[in-house]
């Protein structure tokens, strides 16, 4: 397994992400992604799933320590105290001692980003997360974040696939040590039907998917694909045999565009 390091983050490079999954399915796909060598879950409270992605990972049989868990904290949550809280609500739901990243979803205009941020920093400070990081932050917010933590961030989690153009959020992540994690990181399966990612696939013998999840772990990106599929979860891991030519890194770069975001809500920041 390749890592991804962020300021003294090591975040596995191909996770699960579990968004939309839940009850017993959701169980059952975290065991299973475990099992087939995924080390890397994904999960938040507004997903309600967390008590199931603590069953997943404990029918693995694979050792806590061996696993990276993420979990986010909602924007309802964001003042001091209820931050604090709502992250020990979050560890008693997974049965776990401590989270390994622990992220501020999406930006809170309404409260002080230094304000949640100091409260994220006491979370790590008392042990109940290894590592804290932001989620859905522009340029100008992981500035602001950088300054204002006490503690360092070990990323940014944000939509990132061929056809976003993510540059200057990676550039502004790259300058402060941050990792970028990339959800939705094959559109929401839009880029199946894609005709130059099917032709470079059919070079290597991999899937448009594949080529994908290849192209952003070669950005020294960790990409965090969902799938409810048991099939789907072994073609998203099986991408470590093969690397991508410069010509194909090129090419699928060159897909991306400002306008090619698919995850938007009234409540998003002005993006980059």
């Amino acid at each position: 397994m390749i890592f991804i390091e962020g300021n003294g983050a090591k975040i596995p490079a191909i996770g699960l992400g579990t968004w939309e999954l839940r009850g017993r399915t959701c169980a059952r796909i975290v065991e299973q992604a475990l099992r087939l060598g995924y080390r890397h879950i994904d999960t938040a409270q507004i997903y309600e799933n967390e008590r199931e992605v603590g069953e997943g990972l404990r029918a693995s049989g694979i050792k806590r320590d061996d696993v990276f868990v993420t979990s986010k904290v909602w924007t309802s949550h964001f003042l001091p105290k209820d931050l604090e809280r709502s992250a020990k609500e979050s560890l008693a739901r997974l049965r776990l001692t401590e989270v390994d990243l622990l992220l501020l979803h999406w930006p809170n205009p309404q409260v002080p980003l230094a304000e949640t941020l100091g409260a994220l920093a006491r979370v790590k400070q008392a042990g109940l997360a290894r590592h804290i990081g932001v989620s859905n932050f522009t340029v100008a917010l992981i500035e602001e974040a950088v300054a204002a933590c006490p503690e360092p961030l070990a990323c940014d989690q944000v939509e990132y696939h061929p056809y976003l153009d993510q540059a200057k959020v990676m550039e502004a992540c790259a300058r402060h040590g941050l990792a970028l994690v990339a959800y939705s990181p094959i559109a929401k399966g839009r880029i199946k039907g894609d005709r130059a990612l099917a032709r470079i696939g059919d070079r290597y013998r991999k899937t448009a998917a594949q080529i994908c999840l290849r192209w952003l772990v070669q950005q020294n990106v960790s990409a965090i694909p969902r799938t409810s599929k048991l099939e789907r979860l072994q073609e998203n891991i099986n991408i470590f045999d093969f690397e991508l030519s410069e010509a194909d890194m090129r090419e699928i770069s060159a897909m991306g565009s400002a306008d090619g975001r698919l995850t938007d809500f009234g409540f998003a920041p002005k993006w980059d």
